[in-house]
């Protein structure tokens, strides 16, 4: 079994991310003086959910293509999964802060959805294909 070195540079990247969207809830939350929820403030509920779709999608997904690249995936296959991720995650906090009906939600707010979850299936079926065949991807 090899280490998921891929994997976990995307992650590393992915991780800056994160902290970048973790910084912005805490200055929205420090400017608005608000401790717990959102205090009513758009901009802030609006951070709030950026930040919490990231942390909902991008561990479980990781979690797969690393276990796919683990048990021998190839590279070509894992920076392609991790790479879209980490587009689609840079997309989406874009559309967040868009108006409504605007290109802007739909292509980067929806579209980076839509790849987010496109990458939940394929990687959830990958690894059960690899599971159920015992075959590398």
């Amino acid at each position: 079994m090899q280490l998921p070195s891929i994997t976990a540079t995307y992650l590393a990247v992915l991780s800056l991310l994160y902290a970048a969207l973790s910084f912005q809830v805490a200055r929205l939350r420090k400017g608005n003086r608000v401790v717990f929820g959102d205090g009513g403030n758009m901009a802030l509920r609006t951070a709030i959910r950026a930040h919490a779709h990231f942390a909902e999608y991008v561990p479980i997904i990781a979690l797969m293509v690393a276990m796919l690249e683990m048990s021998g995936a190839p590279a070509t296959r894992v920076h392609l999964l991790m790479g879209t991720l980490l587009v689609a995650r840079l997309l989406h906090p874009v559309g967040m802060y868009a108006g409504p009906q605007t290109w802007r939600i739909r292509i980067c707010r929806i579209g980076g959805m839509v790849v987010t979850l496109v990458l939940l299936i394929n990687s959830a079926l990958l690894v059960l294909w690899q599971s159920l065949t015992g075959a590398a991807q």
